[in-house]
């Protein structure tokens, strides 16, 4: 059996011990930075001394389907072609939500471990990811979502609820990230799986800062589970999908910008129709606001008046025009707008004002992320690298999909194999 595989021009070793990425969704640096200060992450913390810590980027947009994408591919959506979460379709002006793999292209690192031998896994919090993350895997693919009503046929595996020991939680719920690992430590301990990918919620993030009590409960239970990993002899990877900023003014209230019902008051009603693309099932945790949106105008003629308007205005960062976006962000330039905008740190950008409800947040701020604000990410391995990483990770810029990289072929178990 070759004892690699290759993907997107690059090489990986096949798992000679268990390995285990996970996906601390939401997870920005600043919660890793403020749980090692308190001592909530003492597993985390002795990373810093027997492994290796650092940051890295996670792609633009730094939404979930992107950055997910992204890590098992080991490529950025210029080349799997997944860039957003929720996309109107062109051809039809129909707006869809991305639920399945049909706009991914290529295939992922789980399938191809999966199909050479690697007994694999593939748990999420969200049933949203689950197919994408899954496409022509060979191994146990499911969400804690959807836990209770798995099947071998479709899953894998049909005893998720038996094997973890107790029902899946509701999914407006720290647990439903916890549940993700508890289930990955059953399926490694019942030597079901070799390589997991574990991607988790960022329910608590969107609704609590680093250093509040309810993030730092939810951090020291994700690192008590990192440690059990490790007890079981695993070698194991962090990174995150995105940050999280606050995105309220300090009178409490949300800032947002209605982008469609600031063009349409400039250019007329129906002149233009804005995509947020952080838009998924749960928009009880950000209200479908986050910090860049997709824009299509109706006449083409209006576009760069569109985009000299849209940068002018309070808020707004970064506006870029379709090709200038694909070729600055690595998105695919067929499956963007006619140009995008980007907000500042403490800034979303919407819609239309009654397109988005922001009643469910409650007395909490507004969290959210998308924007280059939130592309920082923390990235976390287990195990010293060996020399050749050490000294990649020192000079090179370092990315959230690097993860399986330096997993598979960074640690010292497995120097011997040649991967040039």
């Amino acid at each position: 059996m070759t004892p690699y595989i290759e993907l997107h021009q690059r090489r990986y070793a096949l798992p000679t011990r268990p390995t285990v990425v996970i996906c601390i969704d939401g997870c920005d640096p600043e919660y890793i930075e403020q749980g090692i200060r308190d001592g909530v992450c003492p597993t985390i913390a002795s990373f810093v001394r027997n492994g290796f810590v650092g940051t890295a980027d996670c792609v633009m947009p730094s939404f979930t389907n992107p950055n997910n994408v992204s890590i098992v591919t080991g490529a950025p959506p210029s080349v799997h072609g997944i860039s957003g979460n929720y996309y109107l379709e062109p051809d039809t002006g129909r707006e869809i939500m991305v639920t399945d793999a049909t706009l991914l292209r290529g295939q992922t690192l789980l399938a191809l471990l999966s199909q050479s031998g690697v007994p694999t896994a593939s748990i999420t919090a969200k049933d949203k990811l689950r197919k994408i993350l899954g496409h022509e895997m060979e191994g146990i693919s499911f969400s804690t979502q959807e836990a209770a009503g798995c099947t071998l046929e479709e899953h894998g595996i049909d005893d998720v609820e038996a094997l973890v020991g107790r029902p899946a939680p509701d999914m407006y719920s720290g647990d439903l990230s916890l549940y993700v690992l508890d289930a990955g430590l059953a399926l490694l301990r019942a030597g079901r799986a070799q390589l997991l990918y574990l991607s988790l919620s960022d329910y608590i993030q969107h609704k609590h800062a680093p250093g509040d009590p309810e993030s730092d409960a939810f951090l020291r239970a994700v690192d008590t589970r990192i440690q059990a990993f490790v007890d079981l002899g695993a070698v194991v990877g962090c990174v995150a999908d995105h940050g999280m900023s606050r995105k309220t003014a300090d009178s409490g209230q949300a800032n947002v910008i209605f982008l469609q019902d600031r063009l349409e008051a400039e250019f007329g009603k129906g002149s233009a129709r804005v995509i947020c693309p952080i838009t998924d099932p749960f928009v009880r945790h950000h209200g479908a606001l986050g910090s860049f949106v997709r824009v299509y105008a109706r006449d083409a003629a209006d576009v760069p008046a569109m985009i000299a308007f849209s940068q002018a205005l309070s808020g707004v960062k970064t506006v870029l025009a379709r090709q200038e976006a694909a070729e600055q962000l690595e998105l695919p330039a067929d499956r963007e707008g006619d140009f995008l905008a980007v907000s500042e740190h403490d800034h979303v950008i919407g819609s239309r004002a009654d397109e988005h409800d922001l009643s469910n947040l409650g007395r909490h701020p507004l969290r959210s992320h998308g924007g280059f604000s939130e592309q920082a990410v923390p990235f976390l391995v287990s195990h010293p690298l060996n020399g050749t990483y050490e000294q990649r990770a020192g000079h090179s810029r370092l990315r959230n999909f690097d993860i399986f990289d330096y997993v598979l072929n960074g640690i010292s178990v497995n120097e011997d194999v040649n991967l040039q």
